[in-house]
């Protein structure tokens, strides 16, 4: 049995970060995650986004088969994310643009079902377990879906409601 010496074992490595990140770079050039100058989400973005909403509103904040409610809650996604720097656009960009392919959905988050057709309780599986991921970059990951389906969510004044929140005090 041949045993692989140290030197081949970096360039084995090397090797194989250099082909991953071309490989990375050119799905984000071919499917970006965000489009219009990086100030909406992609087609494939908006169906990430709408499968993680199913997901962090289940059990009544939002129904998931209110079509209207729905884009309403990505179109202000957007809002939101017109107004990122562009460094953090170019960085979500990037993550949905993997997250949108079968391979980086699966390498990044372990999820293998298509973001249309996910159950519900997987994907909530998949996001409890990025939550609780070792991995800083899972972490990252979970926040920045939930958080930004939380944002669009609660900057309509007509959902405060539904979680006690009788709206901002006024100033005297």
């Amino acid at each position: 049995m041949t045993m692989m010496k140290r030197r081949s074992l970096l360039k084995l490595g090397l090797g194989a970060a250099v082909v991953l990140g071309v490989a990375g770079a050119g799905v984000a050039m071919l499917k970006p995650g965000l489009v219009d100058g990086g100030k909406k989400l992609s087609p494939g973005g908006r169906q990430i986004f709408a499968a993680v909403a199913r997901a962090v509103f289940d059990g009544g904040l939002l129904d998931p088969r209110n079509e209207a409610a729905m884009k309403a809650l990505l179109d202000r996604l957007d809002q939101n994310i017109a107004v990122f720097p562009a460094a953090v656009r170019d960085e979500l960009s990037q993550v949905l643009s993997l997250l949108d392919t079968a391979a980086g959905r699966f390498a990044l988050i372990g999820l293998k079902s298509d973001w249309a057709t996910v159950p519900t309780a997987e994907l909530a599986g998949v996001l409890d377990a990025l939550r609780l991921s070792g991995s800083n970059t899972r972490q990252q990951i979970y926040h920045a879906l939930r958080d930004l389906c939380s944002v669009a969510f609660f900057t309509d004044p007509a959902n405060w409601a539904a979680v006690g929140y009788p709206g901002p005090r006024e100033i005297p």
